[in-house]
């Protein structure tokens, strides 16, 4: 595997499912009280630009049952809040820690660090990609599914993070994708282009979440609203209008379809409290499996 973790476009299918098998083998020995402290005696630094509940927990959780320990940088309380070059930072960092997991706005910030740390670099979430939350979701579907390959995925909502790794990492894996977004919210030109790359029709972009869901395994949404993007909301829920996953729309996808959702949800906008609920145990083991996916990507950069 790779140095870093930045994004899936890094990545190829085969090391993406080296990531799921490890995860696997990190979840049942974590099941069934089996030791694995292969990272014991290291350190990750945590930089946290943006909020967080899931990521913050999961890694600093995953570091402590590896053997390790993760060490928390606000970045108001640091000095990148006070403008310290991030590549200032990655120097620091890499002559006191073992990796860095980063969560901010910029997918440039974080390519920044990589280039000058000299150790890992894992995104926790930027504007552009959600590589940890995808793996994620992958893991759970092939939990449930028992495979990837041939599955239907659609995910109806904001072109956002969230879409363009669920198409990179579903495409990779196999899967058919199918997207469906407002006209001006499609998901960066940059995933687009390698949708369009992958060999036979398996990527689909749409206007209409009933097509984008008509015979899907899995469908997926996410909040229409991201963090930074607070005062569009209202803007937002008029263009999305008509895109929630409720049960009429889930009639177009296959029988026993899997929902999953990042969280946190917002019931009533991208889904129903009805759909959430029918389908909670999916995405909350979808939210679990953030701990043992990360705790993966740091056993096979860390160790």
């Amino acid at each position: 595997m790779k140095k870093d973790l930045l994004k899936l476009l890094d990545l190829t299918g085969e090391e993406i499912k080296e990531i799921l098998d490890t995860a696997d083998q990190m979840k049942y020995s974590q099941k069934h009280g089996i030791p694995h402290d292969a990272l014991r005696g290291k350190t990750l630094a945590m930089i946290f630009e943006k909020n967080s509940t899931r990521t913050r927990v999961s890694f600093e959780v995953g570091m402590y049952q590896l053997g390790g320990h993760a060490l928390f940088l606000s970045g108001k309380e640091s000095q990148i809040g006070r403008g310290e070059p991030i590549e200032d930072t990655a120097r620091v960092l890499s002559r006191y820690c073992d990796g860095i997991m980063i969560r901010t706005y910029s997918q440039e910030e974080v390519e920044s660090l990589a280039r000058c740390a000299t150790i890992p670099v894992i995104n926790g979430l930027t504007d552009f990609a959600h590589p940890c939350q995808v793996l994620a979701d992958l893991m759970t579907i092939r939990e449930k599914m028992t495979r990837l390959e041939g599955l239907k995925m659609a995910f109806v909502g904001d072109g956002n993070n969230m879409a363009n790794s669920l198409i990179v990492g579903g495409l990779k894996c196999g899967m058919d994708v199918s997207v469906a977004c407002p006209e001006g919210y499609d998901p960066d030109p940059q995933v687009l282009d390698f949708a369009a790359s992958v060999e036979g029709p398996r990527f689909q972009l749409c206007r209409s979440p009933q097509e984008a869901v008509a015979d899907a395994d899995v469908v997926v949404t996410d909040v229409w609203a991201s963090m930074g993007q607070e005062e569009e909301r209202a803007e937002r829920a008029k263009a999305f209008a008509g895109y929630c996953i409720d049960d009429k729309l889930l009639s177009y996808a296959k029988p026993g379809c899997m929902v999953q959702h990042c969280l946190p949800a917002h019931r009533g906008e991208e889904i129903t409290a009805q759909v959430f609920e029918a389908h909670a145990d999916e995405i909350f083991e979808e939210a679990e499996n953030r701990l043992h996916a990360q705790k993966a990507v740091m056993y096979l950069l860390m160790k």
